[in-house]
């Protein structure tokens, strides 16, 4: 997909009237938190009220989250109307979302569905994935399939059917598989700029005002493993 903008470091990948779509970078943030860090949303308002000479306060809607150490696709709603619509395409799971994440160990299968039970602990934020049900626990599924062999590692393809906090991270570790970079689930060493090798890679949803499908790539971060994909 091309890149609209990359103005400041600012990939936009897609906008109009009622959204605009970045590829978020390793360490934003989406929505500010208690680090005081400039979110995203902070950045993208400023893109907005600079591009288009909007007077006052520019309204944003945050629709959804990633992750930190994760980059790819990020939908910010630009009216209202699109936040409340945009939140229930999420809620409902009328979305498709397809991750690309990278792993040392390989998984015993090529391709399989995952299930499992996840427990959010508030304290370390962090999730574990059980077999079975635990109390506070919340159902977590996902497909994968391993798309490319690379020299020490495999490249992973993820369509999550349920949107848990940490999910793909955790139910990866649990298949003995974590993340390259993510030492929060077991990898075992951090990556150079302290992100994670998981990328939000394509969305795919109905407009929520022209109701056109719209179905947005987000290219991956620059770096000799991403690279070789």
């Amino acid at each position: 997909m091309k890149i609209i903008s990359n103005k400041d470091n600012l990939q936009i990948l897609h906008v109009d009237n009622h959204l605009i779509v970045v590829n978020k970078r390793v360490g934003d943030i989406v929505q500010g938190d208690k680090t005081g860090d400039k979110p995203l949303s902070e950045v993208v308002k400023e893109y907005i009220k600079d591009k288009y000479n909007k007077p006052g306060e520019v309204f944003l809607g945050v629709v959804h989250r990633l992750d930190r150490p994760t980059t790819g696709i990020v939908v910010f709603a630009r009216t209202s109307k699109a936040l409340t619509r945009m939140n229930e395409l999420f809620s409902n799971r009328e979305t498709q979302k397809t991750y690309w994440a990278i792993v040392k160990n390989k998984p015993e299968k090529n391709e399989d569905k995952l299930v499992h039970f996840i427990k959010r602990n508030e304290k370390n934020n962090t999730s574990k994935a059980h077999i079975k049900e635990v109390p506070d626990s919340k159902l977590a599924s996902l497909d994968y399939k391993i798309f490319k062999e690379l020299n020490n590692y495999f490249a992973l393809e993820i369509n999550l059917h349920t949107g848990r906090h940490h999910q793909i991270r955790a139910q990866l570790s649990a298949i003995g598989s974590p993340i390259k970079g993510d030492l929060k689930y077991g990898f075992d060493r951090s990556n150079p700029d302290g992100g994670i090798h998981l990328h939000a890679r394509k969305l795919v949803f109905i407009h929520p005002v022209s109701k056109e499908t719209i179905e947005i790539i987000a290219p991956t971060p620059s770096d000799s493993i991403w690279d070789a994909l």
